[in-house]
């Protein structure tokens, strides 16, 4: 188990908002993180990245918390002014421990070079990024993320602004650091590509925190009773399950009403 957590009170100010949250993570395992707006999201992703401590409870790390967790956040929080290129961007990866004097040596350009292929935008890596298309800058981000190298992933909303093609070859670099023994955590709306993708979830919404296996989880009782999405919106739902019924959800801890948060 890389982290794990039971009896986890998250919030601000030492007031709790989130209350007793429970979930664990493996290497190699992809957790989608699933609520409406207000839900908890952010604070949770501000607790795994120690920007907020726990209220109550802790994060336990079996083999100690990494050194670095690469985090890539929405894009409406990045600058694209910034006056750096694309190779520029992918090459802060590579960063991490070098000092303040340190450079960047030949087996770390290669790094990044491998980096940009991966994410198929060798032949943009000159371009500035005000010039870059929103896929343009997440593929960059996402070369930035693969040279950092790092054994915890968390992506915080990262289709919100790409189209489906891109979306789907991003998708596939997930799959590849579960397949490297990596492991990822998925701030994320598209439900499809969480069925598809990711092999555990954990809802957040309306008094209540579910955590399981997708399909334990995202249930259409769930989505409506956690405030994610109407009875109509639900109807879908079931077809993805192939019109099945779900399984029985996992008994969700009691949260206090979040407000947006």
């Amino acid at each position: 188990m890389l982290v794990s957590a039971s009896a986890l009170d998250l919030g601000y100010r030492g007031q709790a908002l989130l209350n007793d949250i429970a979930f664990g993570l493996g290497s190699g395992d992809v957790l989608a993180v699933v609520g409406h707006n207000g839900s908890g999201k952010s604070t949770f992703v501000k607790t795994l990245l120690g920007v907020l401590p726990p209220v109550a409870g802790r994060l336990d790390w079996p083999a100690g918390r990494p050194e670095t967790i690469a985090y890539l956040g929405q894009l409406t929080e990045f600058d694209r002014k910034f006056p750096i290129c694309v190779r520029d961007l992918a090459t802060m990866g590579a960063w991490q421990g070098l000092g303040f004097l340190g450079s960047i040596d030949s087996d770390r350009r290669t790094k990044v070079d491998a980096a940009l292929e991966r994410c198929g935008i060798t032949d943009i890596a000159r371009m500035p990024l005000h010039e870059l298309s929103s896929g343009q800058l997440q593929r960059a981000l996402f070369a930035r993320t693969i040279v950092q190298d790092a054994s915890l992933i968390l992506l915080d909303e990262p289709f919100t602004a790409v189209d489906q093609t891109t979306e789907a070859q991003l998708l596939t670099l997930i799959d590849d650091w579960s397949g490297e023994d990596r492991a990822v955590i998925l701030v994320v709306h598209d439900l499809s590509a969480v069925l598809r993708h990711c092999n555990k979830a954990l809802l957040l919404g309306a008094g209540r925190a579910t955590f399981g296996s997708p399909k334990r989880v995202l249930t259409p009782t769930n989505l409506v009773e956690q405030g994610y999405m109407s009875p109509g919106q639900s109807a879908w739902i079931g077809d993805m399950f192939g019109g099945d019924k779900a399984e029985s959800p996992v008994p969700a801890p009691k949260l206090r009403e979040a407000g947006r948060v």
